[in-house]
């Protein structure tokens, strides 16, 4: 720089960067915005000082639209789905992330006309910085908002049709694979699949890998039997399965709640686990440890899958472009196979 070149006026990321804190969480404490902690907005307020920071005029517009707060949308109409063992953990590994970003964490359900209305006008005002979906169903007009949205969308597992930009999810398809190969390689014959809702991405990736390993041992898969990832609907599809195919000598649940149906519906007819009837689930959630018998299952890292979710929304706010992520799966062996 030469003595008549003027020195380059100091960025919002110097700001930031000085702080020790993200971009987005400067920009707040520059437009007085909320929930921001005092020892962080301190240490913003010294280096503003310290580099002779002037905010930008144009840019102090557009940063003060930013709200300190990131949506979790689950499309779903009963309150309770929050204390779904998987839904409490998704939120447990959200919050975590959205703290370390400094982003409160708001819980939105949007599967009614007015559940979906109140979220329509979340995204049209900006009503958040970002937002994350879950829990969507094929035809979901919440996939269609989030493409229209003006603001950082991230899926917390992938939705049915075109993968959208951002998301996180896990190996269902493998998952599925492995616990079926499982049971094949226990000696059953005749594997059966207990399929979780069928217009979810979820519902068909694991259907698929159930389908996959069942055609690489040269069998026949069973055709999709649909629950509706409920311990009530693993029963009811467990009895229809005996009653039609009294043959059955195992079985895939596409989760842990219709596995745990399965195992008293195997139980109220006589059929002894896994002598008879060896049962495989999905999830690794607490259920799967205190069945009788405890079930083998897979897992999948679901406190993670809230966690990634919330974090690549929050590396959105701050201007940048992650990529998709895929989380393994791994089985864990116990008693029911």
């Amino acid at each position: 720089m030469t003595a008549t070149e003027p020195r380059p006026q100091p960025t919002l990321d110097e700001v930031a960067g000085l702080a020790g804190v993200s971009r987005s969480v400067a920009s707040r404490v520059l437009n007085n915005a909320p929930h921001v902690s005092r020892v962080k907005r301190e240490a913003v307020e010294r280096a503003v000082r310290q580099l002779g920071y002037v905010p930008n005029p144009r840019a102090r517009a557009l940063a003060t639209r930013q709200t300190g707060a990131a949506a979790l949308v689950v499309s779903g109409e009963d309150p309770s789905i929050f204390a779904d063992p998987f839904f409490a953990q998704v939120i447990v590994g959200a919050a975590e992330a959205l703290e370390e970003a400094d982003l409160h964490l708001m819980l939105c359900l949007a599967a009614s006309d007015r559940g979906r209305a109140r979220v329509a006008e979340l995204l049209r005002s900006r009503g958040a910085d970002g937002v994350m979906l879950m829990a969507l169903r094929e035809g979901d007009p919440l996939a269609r908002m989030a493409r229209e949205a003006e603001m950082p969308v991230v899926f917390g597992g992938r939705p049915v049709g075109p993968a959208p930009r951002w998301y996180v999810d896990v190996d269902n398809v493998g998952g599925a694979r492995e616990a079926t190969d499982h049971l094949l390689a226990c000696g059953r014959t005749r594997v059966a699949a207990i399929c979780g809702r069928m217009d979810t991405e979820a519902g068909r990736a694991r259907y698929r890998g159930y389908r996959d390993a069942v055609l690489a041992a040269g069998l026949d898969p069973f055709p999709p039997r649909e629950g509706d990832f409920t311990e009530p609907s693993g029963a009811a599809v467990m009895a229809a399965l005996l009653a039609e195919h009294p043959e059955v000598d195992g079985v895939f649940a596409a989760n842990d709640n219709m596995a745990a149906g399965a195992l008293r519906t195997l139980r109220e007819a006589g059929r002894l686990v896994p002598a008879d009837v060896a049962v495989v689930g999905f999830d690794d959630l607490e259920i799967a440890r205190i069945a009788d018998p405890p079930l083998t299952t897979v897992h999948q890292p679901v406190t993670a899958l809230g966690r990634e979710t919330a974090r690549m929304l929050a590396a959105l706010v701050n201007g940048q472009d992650p990529t998709p992520l895929i989380l393994p799966t791994r089985l864990v062996i116990r008693s029911s196979a």
